[in-house]
């Protein structure tokens, strides 16, 4: 018998251990998969959402509602959950379309019918909820399916009045008994609705109406911390204020004109001031907000009207020239925001409603 040489050996061993390893490699890697700016067309005629790659700005999709447009001044408009299920208000069609996350490309899935036209939606609590032009409506979720509607409550002025047309600004979850929708009524402060819950769903009592602060005007965008405190834009009279516990608690000047929409990244909040054509930072706290940059960003191609924040990607829709553009930005722990893809021509001129959907989370693995 030949003998071989142990060097020969040596390297067959080499040899065979690298291939072992690439296979192991080969059998535990996943793609990367891609964060995505969906944004919603809003077109009256025949409501589209576009679908982009957020880290280059490449449009991968352009998808049917299977409904109309039309929603106005308010935030929320189309809202993600947990990385696989999107949402967009159908405000001419009173009804909400649902996506499904496959890949790196959204699927349209069905649609479910509101109880008025809606504008805002959220998530949470084992539940979807729909604001809309009079009423706020709780459905189901099933896991990351929506399925029916359990509860439902009409809106309602802080002077008992149902609210007008286009007052509707945003539904957002404050915990597990609670939500808060903000009304405008210029010229009257305008109201919060605090929404009772009963196990997720809206329960069969009317809403408590706030009234915003005595000089204040429209309450609209805002955002909600772990700790249940809100931080609320005041429109129409250029402030930012913490709500807690049923009560307005501090009111600052924004410093920029018509603070709007709002989103949060960890401790920091992005505040998108639409007649200012910039983005300011804030941070709260339990009794009070604080400005930490008055200008964290401009957009100099139009007023900014939508924004919104997740895994580490900013996007701002802004509308200018009759057209309506997207701009995507990156920002860090400090809350810094850098400039990221080219700004994009949507294409369409009132463009309402931004969501920025990381990749979803491996279920084996949580």
């Amino acid at each position: 018998m030949r003998t071989v040489p142990a060097a020969t050996l040596r390297a067959a061993t080499v040899v065979a251990l690298m291939a072992s390893a690439a296979g192991v490699v080969h059998l535990w890697a996943q793609p990367q998969r891609l964060t995505l700016a969906v944004v919603m067309t809003n077109d009256p005629a025949g409501n589209k959402i576009k679908v982009y790659n957020a880290q280059d700005g490449a449009l991968l999709q352009t998808l049917e509602t299977n409904g109309t447009g039309g929603a106005g001044n308010n935030a929320y408009g189309v809202r993600q959950f947990e990385g696989e299920v999107f949402a967009a208000v159908n405000y001419g069609s009173r009804s909400v379309a649902l996506f499904r996350r496959d890949g790196d490309r959204l699927r349209f899935e069905r649609v479910v019918n509101t109880t008025s036209s809606p504008v805002s939606i959220d998530f949470g609590n084992e539940h979807m909820y729909v604001a809309g032009s009079t009423s706020v409506d709780s459905f189901v979720m099933q896991g990351r399916n929506v399925a029916w509607l359990d509860g439902s409550a009409n809106l309602s002025l802080s002077g008992g009045a149902p609210p007008p047309e286009g007052a509707t600004s945003q539904v957002g979850v404050v915990d597990a008994r609670h939500l808060l929708v903000t009304l405008k009524a210029d010229p009257d402060p305008g109201t919060v609705d605090v929404v009772s819950l009963n196990d997720g769903a809206i329960a069969n009592t009317a809403p408590a109406a706030v009234s915003g602060p005595a000089g204040s005007l429209a309450p609209f965008g805002f955002v909600v911390y772990p700790d249940r405190t809100a931080l609320i834009t005041l429109a129409h009279s250029s402030e930012n204020s913490l709500f807690r516990d049923g009560a307005f608690v501090d009111v600052v000047d924004s410093s920029q004109t018509a603070p709007c929409w709002m989103t949060r990244a960890g401790k920091y909040v992005f505040v998108a001031n639409t007649a200012s054509r910039t983005l300011s930072r804030l941070v709260g706290s339990g009794s009070h907000v604080f400005t930490d940059s008055a200008v964290a960003a401009a957009i100099p191609t139009g007023n900014p009207t939508d924004l919104d924040a997740a895994g580490g990607i900013l996007a701002a829709i802004d509308h200018g020239g009759g057209r309506s553009h997207l701009s995507l930005f990156t920002y860090n722990e400090l809350g810094e925001l850098v400039s990221g893809a080219a700004v994009i021509d949507l294409d369409v001129p009132d463009a309402n409603g931004v969501a920025v959907i990381p990749p979803p989370q491996d279920r084996d693995l949580n």
